[in-house]
């Protein structure tokens, strides 16, 4: 049974509690509560403000699946509150058999205090979570679902702004199929996940040679050049971060200060790509 009223309690209660500096926002005089807006959970949710003063209200019929993931990742609920809000909104508890989507607090927090580095956040199987302006000004967005995962985009959709070299493209590559392997060593039970690896096997003879390889690989800070259409060629270096116990990749590009490249990034972090356009 859905008891639209304690979702809509619970939604209240952590929307007021939650900071706005926790989420890059500012915390000024002009507030009234020392939490954050409706407008500025639904902006960050990926919701209407409609449906959120709906869901608040107890008005709202019951909300899908992706939409009390993006609630809960944007409110950085712990996981006992994220089943919680599962529970109250009627819609399945995630199993820890399958690869967590949650983004964990202090990692929201990270990205809200490094502006000025581009951040992507992705989920063990490499499904982007979450990223601030910087990286998607760089990258452009990634949809939702299979065509925002990065094996997905690299092996079958072949889309990215890096400009191919042999020899990172083949790091890159042995690393992000062994992080894949892992995971799937993890969560044994996940069927999207097992169907992403079937599927990116039978659409991707590259991608099929790394699985069959079995090659044991890990990330390590590389030089990758970025031909944006907007600015053109970009410097960065590139890091992955993996968050121990919940298989959380968080990638960091940033430019060496002072270079031509820096004032890139600051002009696209400072004025956003689509406006440059």
């Amino acid at each position: 049974m859905v008891h639209h009223g304690d979702l809509a309690t619970l939604l209240r209660a952590w929307r007021d509690r939650l900071h706005p500096a926790a989420v890059g926002l500012p915390a000024g005089p002009g507030r009234r509560a020392a939490g954050i807006r409706r407008e500025e959970l639904a902006m960050l949710a990926g919701i209407s403000v409609d449906y959120l003063v709906r869901l608040e209200q107890g008005r709202a019929e019951r909300p899908s699946q992706q939409v009390v993931t993006a609630l809960a990742r944007t409110l950085q609920l712990s996981d006992d509150e994220r089943d919680q809000l599962h529970i109250a909104a009627g819609v399945p508890v995630p199993s820890p058999t399958q690869v967590p989507t949650q983004v964990p607090a202090s990692v929201q927090r990270l990205i809200a205090r490094l502006p000025d580095v581009a951040i992507g956040v992705f989920a063990a199987d490499w499904s982007m979570l979450s990223a601030n302006d910087a990286f998607v000004s760089l990258h452009d967005a990634f949809p939702p679902g299979r065509d925002g995962n990065l094996l997905w985009r690299h092996f079958v959709l072949g889309i990215s702004r890096l400009v191919p070299d042999a020899a990172e493209t083949e790091r890159f590559e042995r690393a992000i199929v062994s992080d894949v392997r892992t995971a799937t060593i993890q969560y044994p039970k996940d069927e999207q996940l097992a169907a992403l690896v079937h599927d990116l096997t039978k659409r991707s003879p590259a991608f099929a040679k790394r699985w069959s390889a079995v090659e044991a690989a890990h990330h390590r800070t590389e030089r990758k050049i970025i031909d944006h259409p907007v600015v053109g060629l970009i410097t960065v270096d590139c890091d992955v971060l993996t968050v121990e116990g919940s298989g959380v990749h968080i990638v960091t590009q940033t430019a060496e200060p002072g270079t031509e490249d820096a004032s890139k990034m600051d002009l696209l972090r400072t004025v956003g790509s689509t406006a440059l356009a």
